[in-house]
């Protein structure tokens, strides 16, 4: 796994050895940032359910300016901060050991200007969190990663494959 675009592109990313554990696909983060891409410069992100950090650290490659990490699994946070240590981003970057759902009820209004959030596949996870993100706003733009054949209400835009998708969630769209 790797950085895919941006000034990091082609460095090697850490993953942990844990079954549970699905880094987003270097195909769906091209596609995923070339769809964000007016989004991200200057951007404060959030990638909730970081696993490997794959997510936020390919938006800081390509020009967000700050991303806090949102992680529980003990591997995941151990490989997630190899990852930004070996990109040298620990001055844009804030890791927080927590578990994702209550975190976010917590955030405030506009905290983000993006979030990702890619939650395990088949879970609820995902649909409570947007819930909070409708009920509160902490970021303009959602970025969901889930399984093709989750139900989750239309977005702005739904980018798809085989086995998974993305649905883009606006603030101004909501």
């Amino acid at each position: 796994m790797r950085i895919v675009g941006g000034r990091w592109a082609g460095r090697d990313l850490a993953s942990p050895r844990d079954w549970r554990v699905r880094p987003t696909a270097e195909l769906v983060r091209a596609e995923l940032m070339d769809a964000l891409a007016d989004d991200l410069p200057g951007a404060r992100v959030a990638d909730l359910f970081a696993g490997t950090g794959a997510l936020g650290l390919e938006a800081l490659s390509r020009g967000a300016w700050r991303c806090d990490f949102v992680e529980t699994r003990p591997e995941s946070l151990r490989a997630l901060k190899r990852n930004v240590a070996r990109l040298g981003a620990r001055d844009r970057v804030r890791v927080f050991p927590h578990d994702a759902l209550p975190w976010a009820a917590r955030c405030a209004p506009d905290q983000y200007d993006l979030a990702f959030l890619d939650p395990p596949y088949g879970s609820r996870m995902l649909d409570r969190v947007l819930d909070t993100w409708r009920a509160t706003g902490f970021a303009r733009v959602l970025a969901a990663e889930h399984a093709a054949d989750h139900p989750l209400p239309p977005g702005a835009r739904r980018l798809a494959w085989p086995h998974g998708a993305v649905t883009v969630y606006r603030r101004d769209d909501a």
